[in-house]
C-alpha cells in the first residue's frame, strides 16, 4: 500500500513531563503540504514534534504516521526509515565532515548503500553547503551547522519531515532560500515546521496550527489566520497582518471558558 504524501495524525494525544501536562487531549491531522506549528514558548510545540518523530511516547492517545499505528515497535521502525527530523539541538561527532555526518544518518535510515553518496551530495547542495561538504562540522559557523541539520533531515527524501526551529541561526538570505526549499519539499510530502517566527510561516506554509498551553488554539490556512487580525491594525499588535492574526487567535482562545478550550 502506497502512503507517499501520507498523513500524520494524533487523537486524544496527552503528553506529560512529570507533573506538567504539555499536551492535553489534542486531536490534529496533517496532510501533504507545509504546515506551520506556532505557539508561545512552552505551549507544547516541541512535545508534539517529538511524539511525531517517535522519540517521545505519549501518556495517552493514538499516533498514526504514514498509515501506521506507531504504538507497535515494528511499525515505529518502518516509519523512522521514512521520516526526517531536525530537533532544536542535534548532536554530531565533531570530527566528522559534513559528508560523513549526513552519510551516517543515511546509514541509520537504512538507505541502500549504492544510493547514499548521491543522496548525500544532493541534500548538502540543497542547503547551500556543497562547497563545504568535506569540511569538518566543528569548523562551521552556527548557521552552517543548522543547515547540516536540515541536510541530514532530508537525505532520505522523507515522506514526513519534522523541523523544530529550523531557521535558528540562519541569516535573512538563507531563510529566504530555506522557505523556497520548504515549498518544494511540501509538493509531495508532509512537512511540519515548529517555529516562533510568524513571517516564516506566512512565506512558506499553507496551513497553520496554533498551540497554547497544550491545547489547539487555531487551525486553518495562513489567509484565515491573517484575516483574524484585521481588527487589530490600529492597536499595535504585531508588525504585519499575520502577526496580528496570531495575537487575535491567542486572545480568542484564552477568552473561551476552560471547558470549551478543551
Amino acid at each position: 500500500m502506497s502512503t507517499r504524501g501520507g498523513t500524520a495524525a494524533v487523537t486524544g494525544l496527552t503528553v506529560r513531563h512529570r507533573r506538567t501536562v504539555a499536551l492535553d487531549a489534542v486531536d490534529v491531522c496533517f496532510g501533504t503540504g507545509v504546515h506551520g506549528l506556532l505557539g508561545p514558548n512552552g505551549a507544547g510545540k516541541t512535545s508534539l514534534i517529538r511524539v511525531l518523530a517517535t522519540v517521545a511516547a505519549p501518556a495517552n492517545g493514538r499516533v498514526e504516521l504514514l498509515g501506521r499505528d506507531v504504538s507497535a515497535h515494528t511499525e515505529r521502525a518502518e516509519v523512522r526509515r521514512r521520516l526526517g527530523y531536525l530537533p532544536q539541538e542535534f548532536g554530531f561527532y565533531p570530527g566528522f565532515t559534513v559528508r560523513e555526518f549526513v552519510a551516517y544518518v543515511a546509514w541509520l535510515k537504512e538507505m541502500p548503500a549504492p544510493d547514499v553518496p548521491g543522496a548525500v551530495e544532493r541534500a548538502v547542495e540543497r542547503v547551500g553547503l556543497g562547497e563545504r561538504i568535506d569540511a569538518k562540522v566543528k569548523t562551521l559557523s552556527g548557521g552552517m551547522v543548522r543547515r547540516v541539520g536540515i541536510a541530514q533531515a532530508i537525505v532520505n527524501e522523507p515522506e514526513l519531515l519534522l523541523l523544530d526551529e529550523p531557521t535558528a541561526g540562519l541569516d535573512p538570505e538563507q531563510r529566504v532560500e530555506f522557505r523556497a526549499l520548504l515549498r518544494e519539499l511540501g509538493t509531495d510530502s508532509t512537512v511540519i515546521v515548529s517555529t516562533h517566527l510568524v513571517e516564516d510561516v506566512a512565506a512558506a506554509c499553507s496551513e497553520v496550527t496554533l498551540i497554547e498551553s497544550g491545547r489547539l488554539a487555531f487551525r486553518g490556512t495562513t489567509a484565515e489566520l491573517t484575516a483574524l487580525g484585521e481588527g487589530f491594525a490600529d492597536e499595535g499588535h504585531g508588525a504585519n497582518p499575520i502577526e496580528r492574526g496570531y495575537t487575535a487567535a491567542l486572545r480568542t482562545h484564552r477568552a473561551r471558558p476552560a471547558k470549551v478550550r478543551r
